[in-house]
């Protein structure tokens, strides 16, 4: 992970990372709210591919945080680098969620036949922490630990981290809250994307 200059294509995967992975679970949410059953069917698998999609877009978006770290060195690299790290383990983990979400869906007839098959899923030692538990929780603690450290280098405006935070806050209070949370997030790091090609000194200078 240096400094080099990106080319034009991964600099522009990843402007639209920045926006389209919050509008991906946007989508996700507002699909689970049109499908009060949380059955299998076209709703369910619509939402999750949406979800799915925003979940990778975001592990472009987090070495794209990474970026607006540098140039740095020392401990604040590797705490860059630590943060990092961890959000993707967490992407990974939420992934893969997702997609044992569109498989039991597929498979279920109804939603107890849902039930019994993430029984199943989740009675595999080892599963739960992974998948449902605590690596989830890892892509929110690298997100929110990158830009909070962005914030304190003078990357970025204080106010994205409260954002940031307030959207988690919202995905742990409900996931019928998930619409507002991605609109947190949008308005939190949607801007950012047009920063991760330009000179370390103009994104210095360009920090809002």
């Amino acid at each position: 992970m240096t400094n080099r200059p990106w080319g034009p294509r991964r600099t522009a995967m990843t402007r639209t990372a920045f926006i389209a992975a919050p509008l991906c679970m946007l989508a996700y949410g507002a699909i689970r709210l049109s499908d009060p059953d949380h059955g299998p069917g076209p709703a369910w698998t619509s939402g999750h591919v949406a979800l799915i999609t925003g979940v990778l877009l975001f592990g472009v978006v987090l070495p794209g945080l990474l970026r607006l770290s540098e140039p740095t060195a020392g401990a604040a690299r590797l705490s860059a680098r630590t943060a990092t790290l961890l959000g993707l383990v967490g992407v990974a983990a939420v992934t893969v969620q997702g997609v044992i979400d569109v498989v039991v869906g597929f498979r279920a007839d109804d939603r107890a036949g849902m039930n019994r098959l993430y029984e199943e899923v989740q009675s595999h030692p080892g599963v739960m922490p992974a998948v449902y538990t605590v690596g989830p929780m890892l892509f929110y603690v690298g997100l929110l630990w990158l830009v909070v450290q962005l914030a304190v280098q003078g990357r970025i405006a204080a106010w994205r981290p409260v954002l940031v935070t307030l959207g988690i806050a919202t995905t742990a209070a409900g996931l019928d809250l998930i619409p507002l949370s991605a609109l947190l997030f949008c308005a939190a790091l949607s801007p950012l994307g047009r920063d991760v090609s330009a000179a370390p000194a103009t994104r210095i200078r360009r920090a809002q």
